[in-house]
């Protein structure tokens, strides 16, 4: 397991080495070392070494460069879509320039939204298997969690499987108003 960096500043060096040999001095036998790091993070002012990195981690915003990048892309800002509304248009932000779910939203209702969104890039007149389907999703998320979006397509009933999992076919459906203009807008990404 990788060793995590944490910064401890201390401001006055003479109160942290007072503090800390108060502490050592009431401990009877030598300290384990997580009760060695608390001490410390109680000398530099801290309540525990739980503090000290959610000081440490609010301090540094360097940090959020160590995510990985599907997980450090934010949500696009901006002008709201004129022909959308306000859930299809959070939908379509989940969405990047090419018509990818980048990350899962976290309102049920525009997760509902995304998901068909997914559900454009399957063929009504084929059958898939489990691995297809998978691919499929692949290629069209970027946060990594295709068995969800599988899952939810059949929770939805915009997939039919069979009881073994083993085959899944397009279900027809139709869309609401709002989600049939966030389909028309996620073609026209998806064609670029």
């Amino acid at each position: 397991m990788p060793r995590e960096a944490i910064a401890c500043p201390v401001q006055d060096l003479s109160a942290f080495a007072k503090s800390l040999r108060k502490q050592l001095a009431e401990q009877p036998e030598p300290p384990s070392h997580l009760s060695l790091m608390n001490m410390l993070a109680r000398a530099a002012g801290h309540r525990n070494l739980q503090a000290l990195k959610a000081a440490a981690a609010i301090a540094t915003p360097a940090k959020a460069s160590r995510l990985p990048e599907r997980q450090r892309i934010a949500p696009a800002r901006g002008p709201r879509h004129p022909d959308l509304s306000d859930t299809a248009d959070r939908a379509l932000r989940q969405f990047d320039a090419q018509g990818r779910l980048m990350r899962w939203p976290t309102r049920y209702l525009v997760q509902r939204y995304a998901i068909w969104g997914l559900w454009l890039h399957f063929d009504g007149k084929r059958t898939y298997t489990e691995s297809e389907v998978n691919t499929i999703l692949n290629a069209r998320h970027g946060f990594g969690d295709h068995c969800t979006l599988r899952r939810e397509l059949v929770n939805m009933k915009l997939l039919a499987r069979t009881p073994d999992g083993a085959e899944y076919r397009k279900q027809p459906a139709r869309p609401e108003a709002d989600v049939a203009a966030l389909l028309r807008e996620l073609r026209a990404r998806s064609a670029q």
